[in-house]
């Protein structure tokens, strides 16, 4: 076993360990299966030999049944009803077994998806932005069940046929012991077998699962991205393209399941080798009087559960190997570290004055691309500051340093005379507002992805946020009004209409600085003037970080930052000023170039 196996075991074992009092109630149901399959012969050895020959009864059926009463028919009376009495006693077992299987099981990997899912919240936008969200969440929802194979449907039925095995075995030794020595000699076999493929079967499921995570990206990609599928008519595209990947992952599980099948082959054909001989072994012996046939057909019914066992047991140690295929991928993402971690000593932040500053701030996705570039300006509170610049030029990632999506890659942000990095991550995000150009709802009510940024809002307060940004008008115009249902991520509302709900959630969030992105690019003329209105309440006493394309958007802002190619070119204080000689050269340059 390599170190990385124990290390993961290790883990599986301390991610179980705060169910063991169930995991171990669970050990001692599976362990009266073997006392139960013990007794599932001894019903048909009793009417063989003492009802159809002349055997004596077992000691316990001579305490059970008075010497008077010993007839064949009350001896066969007694087999059957010891028959059914042992079938009922194993299905009750069996019931138990399952229902606290299910329960620790489903409890065991809700824990460990819980886990993961708030670790990969915590995340970095680049780590997600690099892999894609699609793997993440296949290792999420199907990687994580391997804890509960593993702890539950691996370890225990392990133990526990280990367990029936030696039982068996000691039992076949007392009635037979060369019949036991001729059992017991296809062990190493069995073993043997499944030391060669488990390795094999190891690095075929980590391909399965590479590919079927694949394959979900693809469906993933084609459902976010529907209306642009459909207008550029692609659907046949995109389903051969699923298909490809389908495919793939389809033949890899194919050759996965081949080998797990041969291998059950095999075992099925050694043991049957076994059977076969002690078969032939036992009638040698019946024939010269050595053994009864009540005795061999016992033999050869404790032969069955001793091969069951070790069967399992083989099994297991074969298929478990693609469950730990999937805790090996679970665990690597949870591994993965947060790019923006929180110190352990970090200040607490009510609520900030709003005071920004950045101090030769650098920035790059990767190392030889920078995007911000040694930038470097003062924002008093309660400040406008308007962001313009072209496409790419980094006005985007600027306020994403803000909140510490990224940290920067040199130089530092102050928020009221500390470093971003000094403070809680929680209390820090509190602090801000965002109103992004395409407005992300949920599937939900309108309420409900008003109050989003205020859980447990009362309704009165939902109806304050959306009356300030001119929403409460057009909700009680539809049908259910704040009942009304958006969506998936609100395409049931229009573009103006999800980014005044979007602005509702701001107003009710009350945070002291505000970051808008582009909030008014995707909507009309005569929608803008809504927002625009909307928004000169909401920027009141707060400090405003504002960024936009059509320069007259800032028209309001106090400042004005251009940039260009990661790089602050420009501050203006007077931003009407500003704006009115850009649109004038720009006009100018349009001139020169039409007349040309």
């Amino acid at each position: 076993m390599s170190n990385r196996d124990i290390k993961l075991y290790k883990r599986l074992i301390q991610q179980a360990k705060p169910y063991w009092k169930l995991i171990f109630g669970i050990f001692m149901l599976d362990i009266l299966a073997t006392p139960l399959a013990l007794l599932v012969p001894i019903p048909l050895k009793i009417a063989v030999d003492s009802v159809l020959g002349e055997e004596s009864l077992p000691d316990f059926v001579y305490r059970l049944i008075p010497a008077a009463e010993q007839s064949k028919m009350v001896i066969l009376v007694l087999a059957v009803i010891l028959m059914i009495l042992v079938a009922l006693l194993t299905g009750l077992q069996s019931l138990g077994s399952s229902l606290m299987r299910t329960y620790t099981g489903e409890k065991l990997v809700l824990d460990f998806r819980a886990r993961l899912f708030s670790h990969v919240q915590r995340l970095s936008l680049s780590y997600h932005d690099t892999t894609g969200t699609s793997d993440s969440t296949y290792r999420i929802q199907y990687d994580t069940s391997a804890v509960q194979y593993i702890a539950i449907d691996g370890l225990i039925p392990f133990i526990t046929a280990s367990i029936t095995l030696f039982s068996m075995l000691y039992i076949i030794f007392r009635i037979d012991a060369r019949l036991a020595f001729v059992a017991l000699a296809i062990s190493p076999i069995l073993f043997l077998i499944t030391r060669l493929y488990r390795t094999n079967l190891r690095q075929q499921s980590r391909q399965v699962k590479k590919l079927e995570s694949t394959a979900l990206s693809v469906i993933q990609e084609v459902l976010t991205s529907l209306r642009v599928v459909k207008a550029f008519g692609q659907e046949e595209r995109e389903q051969e393209r699923f298909i490809s990947h389908s495919s793939d992952s389809m033949q890899a599980r194919i050759r996965y399941e081949l080998s797990s099948g041969f291998l059950g082959l095999l075992l099925g054909i050694t043991t049957a080798f076994g059977t076969a001989a002690v078969l032939f072994i036992g009638i040698t012996n019946i024939l010269t009087g050595i053994l009864t046939l009540g005795s061999l057909l016992l033999i050869l019914g404790y032969l069955a559960q001793f091969y069951k066992p070790l069967k399992t047991i083989s099994r297991k140690v074969a298929s478990v190997q693609s469950h730990l295929a999937s805790a090996e991928r679970a665990f690597d993402l949870m591994d993965e570290p947060p790019d923006v971690l929180e110190k352990s000593d970090a200040l607490t932040i009510a609520r900030a004055r709003g005071e920004v500053v950045f101090d030769n701030v650098s920035f790059s996705y990767q190392e030889d691309q920078p995007v911000l570039q040694d930038v470097s300006f003062v924002i008093s509170a309660g400040t406008r500051a308007g962001i313009a610049g072209h496409t790419g030029a980094g006005k985007s990632t600027l306020v994403s340093l803000l909140t510490r999506f990224y940290d920067p890659s040199s130089g530092q942000i102050l928020l009221d005379g500390e470093d971003l990095r000094d403070y809680k991550v929680a209390d820090l995000r509190e602090q801000f507002a965002i109103v992004l150009q395409e407005p992300v709802l949920f599937s939900t009510d309108i309420s409900e992805n008003i109050s989003y940024a205020k859980p447990g809002a009362s309704q009165d307060e939902v109806i304050k946020a959306a009356m300030a940004a001119n929403a409460h008008d057009f909700i009680l115009a539809l049908p259910d009004g704040y009942a009304t249902q958006v969506g998936e991520r609100g395409m049931r509302l229009s573009g103006g209409e999800r980014q005044r709900i979007a602005l509702a959630r701001a107003f009710l969030k009350d945070a002291p600085i505000l970051i808008m992105d582009e909030p008014t690019s995707s909507v009309d003329i005569k929608t803008e003037s809504g927002i625009i209105e909307a928004m000169d309440r909401l920027m009141q006493n707060r400090t405003t970080f504002m960024i936009a394309h059509r320069l007259t958007t800032l028209e309001n802002c106090d400042l004005l930052i251009m940039i260009d190619n990661g790089k602050v070119v420009n501050i203006e204080q007077d931003v009407a000023r500003s704006i009115k000689i850009e649109l004038a050269l720009n006009r100018l340059e349009s001139a020169i170039i039409k007349n040309n």
